[in-house]
């Protein structure tokens, strides 16, 4: 009985490890089959759909899109929120012509929405290959219709194209050239742009107004003017303009760059031929210019830019002379420079002289230091090669100061001259023009012989 009792008292614990062992065993598989769920929901698989996509409406854009970020199974639930209609409703404002606001926070406000709302879909769309992501963005935002080239009746009044842009600029950040290339193609396929392109470059100047305006704004609003890096501005503008021969670029660089009208905000062509301008009507095409001598890409040499500008001083057709010189002065000193040293170069030296004169007479209007055109003058002076040839160059510059102010004289005692005295202005302008242009002369040449 005694050993009974022992069997009997040995088999009991044997028996109780075995049921805990088994008990143990269960609970461990049930949290090996739960353990790979939780890595790619976490606490969030204890919540319903239902209760998931509530807490979303309780997020804001960049919220949600560190969200994205928890797993690949988060993120997709979010891509599916993104889908749904009350999703898209709520993601996608549409209040693009609601402007009042004052100091423009209803403009700021939106288009920081779009900034996080790119990032959103930045992260989302990580995984997927370039093509499908354009896809699945382009099906989620097909809806918006002022985010289309055509798809606002009022343009000029609407955010839409600069808030599709800023969503752009954020969700293409930091890709590889090659993925740009893509997205560039493939925006230019949907809203058919390079045929627009060719319509406008082989229209008259002004031929198609209402399409140019299209142009301008989809190219500045949604490739253009939202980069912070000057590098990435120029390989969108390098983008829209290399396609074409020189003269259409030389166009199209003054439709999306070129003075416009204020009140239908409609590019003015005769602007550069007719009267003389200011810098405000120059300085973005001079700002594109420097964009693409400055960035040092390889698709753009110095002779390129060069011939570019040439070829804008007669789109539509040849510039006053006086605001071809405001637009070198704008450009910068290296592009000025280069741009009469061609000129030097291939023995256009009395073209050279004429512009000489009206960059001394910008400066005098604008109030430069004349010592500077003088100072460019004297390098443009070194380009000839032999002192007959730059001697030649320096008389040219006095005829030339001599023979605008007879044509300016002339034009003024035949009577054609402005009824607010503008033609008098300019005379009198050009007269001190003169006189501190040979000042400065005076100055360079007589202080060496002082010392």
């Amino acid at each position: 009985m005694a050993s009974r009792r022992n069997t009997s008292f040995t088999l009991i614990p044997n028996q109780k490890y075995r049921r805990s062992n088994r008990r143990s065993s269960y609970f461990s598989n049930t949290r090996d089959s739960d353990f790979q769920p939780l890595s790619t929901l976490g606490n969030f698989k204890a919540l319903p759909l239902e209760i998931f996509l509530i807490i979303l409406r309780y997020l804001s854009v960049k919220d949600i899109s560190m969200l994205s970020m928890v797993s690949k199974t988060v993120s997709q639930r979010i891509i599916n929120y993104i889908s749904t209609s009350s999703g898209s409703k709520r993601l996608l404002l549409q209040d693009f012509h609601n402007l009042e606001l004052p100091g423009g926070r209803q403009d700021s406000t939106i288009l920081e929405h779009y900034r996080s709302l790119g990032l959103l879909f930045k992260r989302c769309t990580l995984l997927l290959p370039t093509k499908e992501r354009l896809k699945y963005i382009h099906k989620i935002l097909a809806e918006v219709s002022c985010f289309k080239f055509n798809g606002c009746a009022a343009p000029m009044q609407c955010l839409g194209l600069p808030c599709y842009g800023m969503f752009l600029q954020t969700l293409t950040a930091g890709w590889d050239e090659l993925e740009c290339h893509r997205v560039y193609n493939f925006l230019c396929e949907l809203s058919n742009l390079s045929r627009k392109m060719q319509t406008v470059v082989c229209s008259k100047p002004g031929g198609a107004r209402k399409l140019e305006l299209r142009i301008r704004l989809f190219c500045r609003n949604v490739l253009l003017d939202h980069w912070t890096h000057r590098s990435d501005s120029a390989f969108w503008l390098t983008r829209i303009l290399k396609p074409w021969p020189m003269v259409n670029q030389a166009r199209l660089l003054y439709i999306i760059f070129g003075p416009i009208s204020p009140q239908d905000g409609q590019v003015v062509w005769q602007k550069m031929i007719e009267d003389p301008t200011d810098d405000s009507s120059l300085k973005d095409l001079a700002d594109a210019i420097k964009l693409l001598y400055d960035t040092g890409t390889k698709e753009w040499t110095a002779d390129d830019v060069i011939s570019l500008v040439d070829e804008l001083s007669v789109v539509p057709r040849e510039w006053l002379l006086e605001n071809n010189a405001r637009l070198l002065i704008l450009s910068g000193n290296n592009i000025c420079f280069t741009f009469m040293a061609s000129k030097a170069v291939n023995g256009r030296a009395i073209d050279l002289a004429r512009l000489m004169v009206f960059l001394a007479l910008v400066c005098e209007k604008e109030l430069y230091c004349m010592d500077w055109a003088v100072k460019m003058m004297q390098k443009v002076c070194n380009v000839f090669s032999t002192p007959v040839e730059r001697n030649n160059f320096l008389q040219s510059v006095a005829n030339a100061f001599a023979c605008v102010i007879m044509e300016m004289m002339q034009s003024i005692m035949s009577g054609d001259h402005d009824e607010d005295d503008r033609s008098f202005l300019n005379l009198f302008q050009l007269v001190h023009a003169q006189a501190n242009f040979h000042k400065e002369v005076l100055y360079l040449t007589m202080n060496p012989l002082s010392t």
